[in-house]
């Protein structure tokens, strides 16, 4: 389906055809028309899907409808990081820069009073992390009064970094008649609740299966002990010449060690994470995205909102605690019809992790053996360490014992899989 059909006015179908779009996505043609007739949506869609078009194309044309607002709040968009923020402003800019309408970026990690500044101005629209927007509340800096439309990106990444208590706070503040959007890209228990709380007979739109990677992500794994994964790591980028690699780390302590090893390895490697300053991680995303930084590791803060073209390469160097973060990570590559690789470094210690991926793909991940990077059968699981601001993780997997993914046995010694279980061997 083509925008034009999408009842979108001129200035909107211009700006669209200024960056070169012509065929409307599945959450485009969905979303748009239910958000024009002013309705809530509760939006199913993974990173990627255009959801952010979807959104920003028909809540600008609302308030084109309804006229001039004397640079007063109109739209409040929460986003659950400051790249996200700045990325979903930065499209805001570029789909409304045939209309009037002035949008503003609040988020931590940089001074505040420049935000003040262009609030005192007046704009019409706010994209915020919900921290730095309770911080101008406070101050009474923001008057959010006049909101009429009400956007939560990523709600279920939100949710995760704990912001629930933020936005029940944010919400107590706004005019109770508005219009609410709510786009995740999986719907658990806490999503349904905050949903039911949020929007008011609200039009269900979801464009991918619960809990589906995309598609086009080739997904393997490699056993290898915990002390070789940066080795193997570089061996692999370097081998295969890979240009353009995301790695994920547990820990922010983890992240900056990992990118100063395969700096030493003769690889540019650079860390993003929430400890670095925001000017650090614009900077850092800008030099990967231009190709001058060839490794961006980063923890779980960039698993959402990173918007980076044509990324090849996804290295889950450590697994996730949190299955669904596995979606979300693998999510960065293979967007807007590019074909990906997801890689994943496993020890022992990560073999319930592992399983409890599995079990939410309800697959199990294709094994790769490297000559030279089997791992040592007489190595013993030890405790996983908690990622940074997270809870514990679960309980693991005796050592002994043998789990359907194909980890070592630590008990007889060897290696031992069942026959239907895909792998194979990478000269």
């Amino acid at each position: 389906m083509s925008f034009d059909q999408l009842g979108l006015s001129a200035e909107l179908l211009r700006a669209i055809t200024d960056k070169g779009y012509r065929q409307a996505t599945p959450i485009q043609q969905q979303a748009i028309p239910h958000i024009l007739a002013g309705k809530d949506i509760l939006a199913g869609a993974q990173t990627g899907t255009g959801k952010t078009a979807g959104f920003t194309l028909p809540l600008l044309q609302r308030l084109q409808a309804s006229g001039s607002s004397g640079r007063r709040v109109r739209v409040l968009v929460l986003t659950p990081t400051r790249e996200l923020a700045a990325q979903v402003g930065e499209s805001v800019r570029e789909y409304g820069r045939h209309l009037p309408f002035k949008v503003a970026e609040i988020f931590g990690g940089v001074s505040i009073n420049p935000q003040i500044a262009k609030l005192r101005k007046g704009v019409d629209i706010v994209v915020a992390t919900p921290g730095r927007l309770l911080d101008h509340l406070q101050q009474r800096t923001i008057d959010l009064s006049d909101v009429e439309i009400l956007v939560l990106d990523e709600a279920d990444r939100m949710l995760d970094m704990g912001f629930i208590r933020d936005i029940r706070k944010i919400l107590n503040v706004l005019p109770k008649n508005r219009q609410n959007l709510l786009f995740s890209a999986t719907f658990s228990n806490e999503i349904r609740r905050l949903a039911a709380d949020l929007l008011n007979a609200p039009t269900e739109i979801q464009v991918a299966a619960r809990n589906t990677p995309v598609e086009r992500v080739k997904q393997t794994k490699h056993w290898v002990d915990r002390s070789r994964k940066r080795e193997l790591l570089s061996h692999r980028i370097g081998a295969e010449n890979w240009q353009q690699v995301l790695v994920f780390t547990r820990t922010k302590h983890g992240a900056n060690r990992l990118a100063k090893q395969l700096t030493g390895d003769g690889l540019e490697a650079t860390a993003i994470h929430g400890n670095k300053s925001q000017a650090a991680r614009t900077r850092a995303l800008k030099d990967f995205k231009a190709g001058t930084v060839r490794v961006l590791v980063a923890t779980d803060v960039a698993a959402r909102g990173l918007d980076i073209e044509r990324l090849p390469h996804v290295v889950n160097y450590e697994l996730p605690n949190v299955p669904e973060d596995y979606l979300h990570r693998i999510g960065r590559t293979a967007r807007a019809g590019q074909a990906g690789h997801a890689v994943s470094l496993v020890c022992i210690d990560e073999r319930e992790l592992l399983r409890n991926i599995e079990r939410l793909l309800k697959c199990e991940i294709e094994e790769e053996i490297i000559p030279g990077y089997e791992p040592d059968p007489h190595i013993k699981a030890e405790p996983i360490r908690k990622r940074d601001g997270q809870r514990p993780a679960g309980q693991h997997a005796n050592a002994g014992q043998k789990g359907r993914t194909g980890a070592p046995n630590v008990r007889g010694g060897q290696r031992r899989r069942s026959s239907s279980r895909r792998r194979r061997v990478v000269g």
